[in-house]
């Protein structure tokens, strides 16, 4: 029976570990956060100031710099310190404030679209007939090479629209978590861009469609194009996805052509027509600017100071920058707002904080997360060295929020497994409310990644999809309105909570090794794209 006994007394030991495992949370605390998330929400006010009112925000942009004025303000409205700006290296900045276009010929139809960041305006009405130029390959490129001069080219042959059979937007069931939580196969990467893909997504070398997209803005460039129109790889029914040139943002490139993009069934039609040989003619008047004087743009600060450890920090943040075709809502006036929103709650709750909380809105995130990168350069380590400053002793960590208006479901691990304890028992009071998956796996394209690369805990939450990958993001439906409220209020009450457990642990977060320096990288230029797309594929590269 000696056997028995002593497996008895092992499995008694590894039942009472938990206990002693056990993370501390303040349910009074918790309470009183809770309570005020739920009852008292400002969090769609400060959403409606950051879309409708600033938005939108594209980095070097005007609404750009008033979104941040008005970030300031309220943070100091709510008590906050230290409310600043920092500048970090950007390039030339890009407003417009006009775009109109018409088919004239052979009947009358106003057009849907947007003109692309960073590309001129057309210095006036054009009147012209469109030709169509489909290029694929750089062999296309020399097929019509000195063909192309004063013209409007329309590179892309009419893409096949699908009807939709399936809704938009959809939530995580519980088998969607259940496969989340699973580790991936040993050897397999840990790696995964946006959660479970989207049924039905379809692959793409999105490396080598940026890579050939520069070289086809460098030619028609050097042709003498007047005009490029596309329709993009995603989008129909009015949904217009729209985002930068490749080239115009950096001091040293030229200044490209006139680029818009159309809705797809506008573009097909005209397509259509022309290969048909049939006479179109269209109406088209862009009206931009480069603004040339203001080389930086920055990030947004405050803080809500501690006590104790006051000299220790916790850091929230998402991006306050934009694309230009809706206002920003779902990407990423959600997650600003949702930082602003945790941060008045701590304020007005009353609950005391041992370390300092502060909160980062960054810029350029769209760019390839310029912001967050050049801060944590700053402030921590620069990645290509791995030299920790002092201020690297002081960071517990960062929570970002950054995949559109669906609540939080729960948090990726990224792959620190050690903050599998902690998170559960931080997640327990708010199971009611639909969140508590912890998946080891890794997420990328947002600024948790800045904090991550140089040792920092950096988490970004997982949230249900909704239509953030099939109709918001980067898009001109990223409006208001798709905006789920209590989705807001629920995210908010759950940051809040983890930035107040965070702030009052008694230790620091537990920290991954640090990793060996890398390579610097243009990231959403020239390297991983700074953006999610649906099974890991990127959003469409306008």
């Amino acid at each position: 029976m000696k056997p028995l006994r002593n497996i008895t007394i092992v499995a008694v030991a590894l039942a009472a570990l938990p206990l002693f495992a056990q993370e501390k949370v303040d349910l009074q605390a918790l309470h009183r956060i809770r309570t005020e998330a739920l009852t008292n929400s400002k969090v769609m006010d400060h959403l409606m100031y950051l879309t409708d009112v600033n938005g939108p925000r594209l980095a070097g942009s005007p609404g750009y710099a008033s979104a941040s004025e008005w970030v300031m303000k309220r943070l100091k409205e709510y008590g906050l310190e230290d409310v600043k700006q920092e500048k970090f290296p950007f390039g030339r900045g890009w407003t417009y404030s006009r775009f109109s276009a018409h088919m004239l010929e052979p009947s009358y139809q106003p057009l849907i679209g947007y003109p692309v960041a960073w590309t001129r305006g057309t210095e006036g009405v054009l009147n012209v007939t469109p030709m169509l130029a489909v290029m694929k390959t750089e062999d296309d490129l020399k097929k019509w090479k000195g063909k192309l001069k004063g013209a409007i080219v329309f590179t892309e042959a009419p893409r096949d629209v699908a009807m939709h059979i399936t809704a938009l937007g959809r939530r995580y069931s519980d088998a969607d978590l259940l496969t989340e939580q699973q580790a991936p196969e040993p050897g397999a990467p840990a790696f995964r861009m946006g959660g479970p893909p989207t049924p039905g997504a379809p692959a793409t070398d999105f490396m080598a469609l940026r890579a050939f997209r520069r070289k086809l803005e460098e030619f028609l460039t050097e042709e003498g194009v007047a005009g490029l129109v596309s329709s993009g790889t995603r989008g129909d029914g009015g949904t217009v996805f729209v985002q930068g040139s490749r080239t115009g943002r950096d001091m040293k490139d030229k200044l490209p052509i006139t680029q818009v993009v159309l809705d797809a069934e506008h573009y097909n039609r005209i397509a259509r027509l022309l290969e048909k040989k049939i006479p179109v003619k269209l109406e088209l008047e862009v009206k931009a600017r480069f603004i040339e004087d203001a080389q930086d743009s920055f990030n947004t600060f405050g803080e809500l100071k501690g006590g104790r450890k006051k000299d220790e920090i916790v850091m929230v943040g998402g991006h306050l920058d934009s694309w230009h075709g809706g206002t920003g809502a779902t990407d990423n006036a959600a997650g600003c707002s949702v930082a602003i929103e945790a941060l008045r709650i701590l304020k007005e709750s009353g609950v005391k904080l041992d370390r300092t909380i502060r909160i980062g809105l960054w810029g350029g995130e769209e760019q390839g997360l310029l912001g967050s990168r050049a801060y944590v350069k700053d402030h921590f380590a620069d990645p290509t060295k791995m030299v920790v400053k002092p201020e690297h002793a002081k960071i517990s960590g960062y929570f970002n929020l950054d995949n559109g208006t669906g609540k939080i479901r729960g948090v990726y691990l990224q792959g620190n497994d050690m903050m599998r304890p902690i998170f559960e028992s931080w997640f327990a009071p708010f199971k009611d409310l639909g969140a508590g998956a912890i998946t080891i796996r890794n997420t990328g394209g947002t600024d948790h990644l800045s904090f991550d690369g140089v040792g920092i805990p950096g988490f970004q939450f997982v949230q249900d999809p909704m239509e953030y990958e099939t109709r918001t993001h980067h898009s001109n439906m990223d409006v208001y309105d798709a905006i789920q409220k209590g989705d807001m209020i629920q995210a908010s009450a759950i940051m809040a909570s983890f930035l107040y457990m965070t702030a009052n642990r008694e230790e620091m977060l537990p920290r991954k090794p640090l990793p060996k320096p890398t390579p610097e990288r243009r990231f959403g230029e020239d390297g991983p794209p700074a953006g999610r797309g649906p099974n890991g594929t990127p959003p469409t590269n306008n």
